[in-house]
């Protein structure tokens, strides 16, 4: 059993809005591997960070994410950094891998730079053009289909998604 397809990209990309839609439009079921990290941990994300630090959350993300890869067989959004860890990379190999790209304004706009996320608390909008230039690269390397999200509605991104991913 293998996911249909698996979203990445950084936050703001909208793996988790798109997910949904792209799991009904296919019939399939939709997962999160942030989901999965707050029930594993009993807490928030941003809790995870705060008290037990990135390390700790690093650590239950790629558990989650190699637990979901076994076992999902829909439409599963991992999170903006697990593509870090080496061991998931190499789990995403042979699998569909969609690329939610989208720029630092519209990932501004979605986030908001108020947010709660962990790794954007000093200076977000620095600390988010960082993070998505740092990632771009580990995000093209590992995609089969790359979808440009910008500007465009959930609806439209689905659209792209499921022509791409067609044989």
């Amino acid at each position: 059993m293998s996911p249909r397809v698996v979203l990445i990209g950084p936050p703001g990309s909208g793996k988790s809005t798109v997910g949904r839609l792209l799991a009904d439009r296919l019939g399939a079921a939709f997962r999160d591997t942030d989901t999965d990290v707050e029930v594993v941990a009993g807490k928030p994300v941003g809790d995870i960070f705060v008290e037990d630090g990135e390390e700790r959350f690093r650590e239950l993300e790629a558990a989650a994410v190699r637990l979901a890869l076994a076992e999902h067989d829909g439409v599963l959004s991992l999170g903006g950094g697990a593509v870090l860890a080496e061991t998931t990379r190499e789990l995403l190999a042979g699998h569909s891998v969609v690329y939610l790209e989208v720029g630092l304004s519209q990932a501004v706009q979605r986030v908001g730079l108020a947010s709660a996320r962990p790794l954007l608390v000093l200076n977000p909008r620095s600390q988010l053009k960082k993070l998505m230039d740092a990632r771009r690269p580990i995000y093209e390397g590992l995609a089969t289909v790359v979808v440009a999200t910008d500007e465009r509605k959930p609806d439209e991104v689905v659209d792209e998604i499921v022509k791409g991913l067609r044989p």
